[in-house]
């Protein structure tokens, strides 16, 4: 109703009139009219008129576009003036034209595409660059030109490529402002960036230098120093003008331009020197068109018709290529049976008034034919290949990246959708795979403002007069860290001299204060602290801060500057030696699997040898006797029988090995307890106490209540400790008399603490790895320049002589060696015992098989030998039982040949001792000599 309105107040303004234009022409008439709308006298409209003119040219002298159609266009001047553009507009609505060239104006062309919908009357735009003009709410109205929703893709990505975080935004305040920056928004938001200050600038003729310096005074005391300028030549040239009287175009500081620029220095000839001068350092978009020989050949004809005092933008080439569009999309049209008539739009007749004369507006009735061909077109124009996507915008978006040097400027690359930042031209990626990885991202090195090569920082402190406010925690314990001088807001310990060391560092001076946080009782939340950042209140927080999961996802951190996690502390007592000392290498379970092994063993070794050794035969009490015997002498490799059988001698080759091992084991272990001096407590780390149900403490404030509730400690174990003391107190009493198992806390907290607590230590592993750092809002430049700091601190050493000024400790502290049992168990064995029981089980195995074969030969013999099976069981049984009993065949021999030498030996012996006893006795005079 609103459009309804307007157009009313249109024809009652100008004496719109009726033409009776009625509908009906021939299948191809000798001419097709085309509107054209745009500003003549504006940088891209004098451009544009020629470049129109001259494609009007080119498609009438060649026949095999129209085929003998001459194509009109009709030039409105839309002076402007969004109103007057508006109004020219429907004036074409009017005529019999099928389409218009235009409108140049974003925000005409969101007002005349409602009537462009109504009408069916495709409006074709070079210049309407406003991303919201969306092809699903106006069908009827295509961009010929490239969105600037690319366009700010590009910036974006520059932004990110110099690892900026926060950009400035200047822009005209209406449709095609707002919507580009609201693009931009929203396309740093995805790469975690953000626009922090937007400052909008009114788009009437009457704005004055003025007004534009409040707005720059007011950018020129923001944090940063990255600027976006988005808006149109005279506006955008005065803005620039501004900030180089106010000095913000020297070092540090960072312009972006988008492409309103490079069609100022493209279509102007050179300009004054002082206008060059304020614009040094800046960059700059221009839409890519690819070098081509048709390209260059226009240019030549361009500066012959202009005279070199016209240069060509790329609005021009696009005005250019949207007239051979139409064209080829009319030619088309009228292959495919169309035909040009109208039609009275019957809701217009509808509106009540006859004055009005709204009848002479009517309906195209071959709209939707002829948009469907200007869709489907695909050609080579002067800016390349020329063809709509899916969502009716050129294929292949891309820029050209200029640096403003000099009296000139150089170009430092390229963006395109397809293959982001480089150096070469877009069209040679098109062949290739996509690859947007950042080591593919490239640009040329920038001159920036100033002068400057190096790339600026891109943001300060903002020279407001504010200072930082510093959260700081009012710790009540450990005051080594933070502590607060009484009466005052000042404020020392390690974490307080880490900051100040760090910002000193700085090449710039960080103004700030800090504020305290809690209540002076108890330690504070330091979660709820940090939350605060998200809020306002603070805009960092310094102090013991640990940095876990749940604070990252609000606030970003400097790098730690000490390291921290979480450990258990546990009271402990010394062990004496004793006088059962012996049995301590070995744990129970250990001592009763020896055992049991020893006499496996020996059964073993027993059973493989009684066929075969005469060692291990006789009386079951003596076999009795043998075995045990022979199963301990091993300990002690002391054992006297001999093995004869080859499993036999495998199964005690291993088992001595074995034995081997755990001699030597239960040694060094046995000396260790004797000779070192022994600690023991019954915890030995978190899993430990997750098993238990005694309590645990934890210091108030910190993070580990929400750590041990989230491994499933029900909360009714913590308890809360606020000191020192508490936990020495706790620790002592011990859960029997109210006190707590142990306490989990950070391990620099408990390295003060047992620093003169000797009576405790740390059990068990370090089961979180954190550390310490300095909290700052999210994407916040000062975190990044204070973490190269902290790593600075740390490599020249301030770091640790700070730490040793705070928190040097004595002598007991040192001795935190984490406590294991010294016992022995049976899973340090379990590989051996399984390779002993496997070689044992092979061998019974093997040797029952040869007792069974044997067992089976003997009962078929008595079978032949009785001629019937009448062998009752008992007599099978004792048959099988007397061959395990009976002594082989081949032992037999050894014996006997065992005791022929024993006889043998003995007759030596008994010669050997009669010659030396007769020999003494010659040697012996008798008494009768002596006499």
């Amino acid at each position: 109703m609103n459009v309804v309105w307007i157009i009313v107040s249109c024809i009652v303004c100008f004496g719109v009139c009726s033409d009776g234009l009625s509908g009906n022409g021939t299948s191809r008439p000798a001419v097709v009219n085309v509107g054209a709308i745009f500003t003549f006298d504006s940088t891209i409209g004098r451009a544009a008129k020629i470049a129109i003119q001259e494609a009007v040219k080119d498609v009438n002298s060649n026949s095999s576009v129209l085929q003998g159609i001459k194509l009109v266009v009709q030039l409105q001047n839309s002076n402007c003036s969004g109103f007057l553009g508006m109004v020219r507009a429907l004036k074409f609505m009017e005529t019999d034209v099928v389409a218009v060239i235009g409108p140049q104006s974003s925000v005409v062309a969101h007002t005349i595409s409602h009537v462009a919908n109504e009408l069916q009357v495709p409006f074709l735009s070079f210049a309407a660059t406003d991303p919201t003009l969306s092809s699903l709410q106006f069908p009827y109205f295509l961009r010929t030109t490239q969105s600037d929703l690319y366009q700010m893709t590009a910036i974006a990505e520059i932004i990110e490529f110099y690892a900026w975080k926060e950009v400035i935004a200047i822009f005209i305040d209406d449709d095609y402002g707002r919507n580009g920056v609201s693009a931009l928004d929203d396309t740093l938001a995805t790469r975690r960036c953000r626009i922090s200050y937007k400052a909008g600038i009114s788009p009437g003729a009457t704005v004055t230098r003025g007004d534009v310096m409040d707005v720059m005074v007011k950018v020129a005391l923001m944090e940063s120093r990255v600027i976006v300028l988005h808006a149109y030549r005279t506006l955008g040239l005065m803005v620039l003008s501004v900030a180089h009287y106010l000095g913000m175009m020297g070092d540090g500081y960072v312009w972006i331009s988008t492409d309103w620029l490079t069609t100022v220095l493209d279509s102007s000839p050179p300009l004054p020197q002082d206008t060059m001068d304020t614009m040094q350092g800046v960059l700059v978009l221009r839409q890519h068109t690819p070098d081509s020989e048709n390209k260059r050949a226009f240019s030549s004809r361009w500066n012959k018709l202009t005279g070199g005092l016209l240069g060509l933008n790329s609005y021009a080439l696009h005005a250019y290529d949207t007239v051979w569009l139409v064209a080829h999309a009319i030619n088309s049209f009228f292959n495919q049976g169309g035909t040009i008539s109208f039609s009275n739009d019957t809701k217009l007749q509808s509106v009540e008034g006859s004055n009005l004369h709204l009848e002479a507006m009517s309906i195209f009735d071959g709209g939707p034919l002829l948009l469907k061909n200007l869709l489907e077109s695909d050609f080579v124009g002067l800016t390349g290949q020329f063809k709509f996507s899916p969502d009716k915008s050129l294929i292949r978006p891309a820029y050209d990246i200029i640096n403003v040097i000099g009296t000139g400027f150089r170009r430092v690359g390229y963006w395109s959708n397809y293959s982001g930042l480089s150096i070469l031209p877009p069209e040679t990626f098109y062949s290739r795979p996509p690859n947007r990885s950042s080591t593919n991202q490239k640009l040329y090195s920038v001159v920036w403002p100033g002068n400057n090569v190096q790339k600026p920082r891109g943001w300060v402190f903002p020279n407001n007069g504010k200072q930082l406010k510093i959260g700081v925690p009012i710790r009540v314990s450990y005051r080594e860290f933070v502590s607060q001088s009484p009466g005052t807001n000042n404020f020392k310990g390690f974490c307080i001299d880490v900051f100040t060391a760090a910002v000193n560092l700085l090449p710039y001076a960080v103004p700030h204060k800090f504020v305290p946080y809690g209540n002076g009782h108890e330690n504070p939340s330091y979660t709820e602290m940090v939350r605060l950042i998200t809020t306002g209140k603070f805009d960092g927080v310094v102090g013991d801060v640990a940095i876990v999961t749940n604070r990252t996802r609000v606030v970003d951190f400097t790098q730690p500057y000490a390291a921290s996690g979480l450990v258990v502390v546990a009271p402990f007592q010394k062990l004496n030696s004793g006088g059962w000392a012996f049995l301590r290498p070995f744990s129970a379970q250990m001592w009763g699997v020896i055992t049991v092994f020893f006499l496996f063993v020996g059964m073993v070794v027993w059973i493989l040898e009684h066929r075969t050794n005469d060692e291990f035969r006789g009386p079951p009490k003596q076999q009795l006797i043998t075995i045990l015997w022979f199963s301990l002498s091993t300990l002690f490799f002391a054992h006297r029988e001999n093995t004869v059988s080859t499993l036999g001698r495998m199964v005690l080759i291993i088992w001595l090995f074995v034995v081997l091992i755990i001699n030597s084991s239960y040694t060094a272990s046995l000396t260790s307890i004797l000779t070192v001096q022994q600690l023991y407590s019954p915890i030995k780390g978190i899993e430990s106490l997750k098993e238990t149900d005694e309590p645990i403490g934890y210091q108030v404030g910190s993070f580990a209540e929400r750590y041990l509730e989230e491994i499933g400690i029900p909360k009714s174990r913590l308890v809360p400790l606020g000191s020192p003391e508490e936990y020495a107190t706790a620790l002592q009493r011990g859960p029997a008399k109210g006190g707590v198992a142990a306490v989990v806390d950070e391990r620099p907290y408990v390295e003060l603490f047992l620093s003169n607590q000797c009576k405790f230590r740390i059990v068990g592993q370090e089961f979180t790895k954190s550390g310490w750092g300095f909290a700052f809002p999210r994407d916040s430049p000062l975190a990044v320049d204070l973490s190269t700091a902290i790593l600075t601190l740390s490599e020249n050493g301030d770091l640790q002589r700070i730490h040793d000024k705070w928190l040097a400790r004595s002598a007991c502290s040192l001795d935190n060696a984490e406590l294991e049992s010294d016992r022995l168990h049976l899973r340090s064995f379990s590989g051996l015992f399984l390779i002993c029981g496997i070689a044992c089980f092979i061998a019974l195995l093997i040797y029952f098989i040869q007792i069974l074969r044997k067992f089976c030969r003997t009962s078929n013999a008595a079978v032949d030998s009785d001629g019937q099976n009448t062998t009752s069981r008992s007599k099978r049984l004792q048959t099988l039982l007397s061959i395990i009993d009976e002594k082989s065949d081949k032992s037999n021999r050894g014996s006997k040949r065992r005791k022929i030498d024993r006889s043998v030996s003995a007759d030596n012996i008994e010669n050997d001792l009669g010659r030396d006893s007769r020999w003494r006795e010659s040697q012996v005079p008798s008494q009768n000599e002596i006499h």
